[in-house]
């Protein structure tokens, strides 16, 4: 994790809805041996019981591979997996008791939409990164609201005239590829978050090297 920033720079993996938790630690693992520096598990359909068997083999190969775990929504399941963090929607619960519960270790993420005025008071309750998008139309989320490169560059400002060091992190997410991220970055966000660009790519570790070697 760059010592400037309380979330890790460069690629950040979002599981997909995957029953088959083998294929995913395959997939988890080839991902990170190109440069993934941290990873969302985010599933929404499975069963609670198998969707903690799973979350558990995550957070462990993430452990194993350095790779900064984060639980999607639940910041519950967060503290008993003892994942690095959670990532909240606005429908997740609150920022504050979420810092409270987690302590100050912990990474809190939160989703601002196409909505700079959200990431205000988020950052106020010490969230350590910001999340925009949708940046690009999105598989996964295809009526997501679209976040612009303008929402990113707001986004960075709020971060730096907050005066924090290390500082809350600025991550973009929705329809990112290795292709379509480079203007992403150079508009400010320190982090991409990637599902189908990732781990529907084909090649998921050549996907993976590809977006570090574009925060290189």
């Amino acid at each position: 994790m760059s010592s400037s920033l309380r979330f890790p720079q460069g690629l950040y993996g979002v599981t997909p809805e995957w029953d088959d938790t083998d294929k995913l630690i395959e997939a988890i693992t080839a991902a990170a041996n190109g440069g993934m520096t941290a990873l969302q598990w985010r599933r929404k359909t499975a069963s609670p019981e198998a969707g903690l068997v799973q979350a558990r083999q995550v957070v462990d190969v993430c452990r194993q591979l350095k790779v900064v775990s984060i639980v999607n929504d639940d910041w519950r399941l967060a503290a008993l997996l003892d994942a690095d963090g959670v990532h909240l929607g606005r429908d997740d619960g609150n920022l504050a008791e979420a810092r409270l519960a987690l302590g100050p270790q912990k990474i809190i993420g939160c989703s601002c939409y196409n909505q700079p005025a959200l990431a205000v008071p988020a950052l106020a309750a010490g969230v350590d990164y910001i999340a925009f998008g949708a940046m690009y139309p999105s598989r996964v989320k295809p009526d997501a609201a679209r976040a612009t490169l303008e929402h990113i560059e707001q986004g960075r400002m709020l971060v730096e005239n907050r005066k924090e060091r290390p500082r809350a992190a600025v991550v973009a997410i929705g329809g990112i590829t290795a292709d379509n991220a480079g203007p992403i970055i150079h508009a400010g966000a320190d982090s991409v978050a990637l599902i189908s660009g990732l781990f529907e790519s084909g090649n998921i570790q050549a996907a993976a090297t590809r977006c570090k070697a574009l925060f290189d």
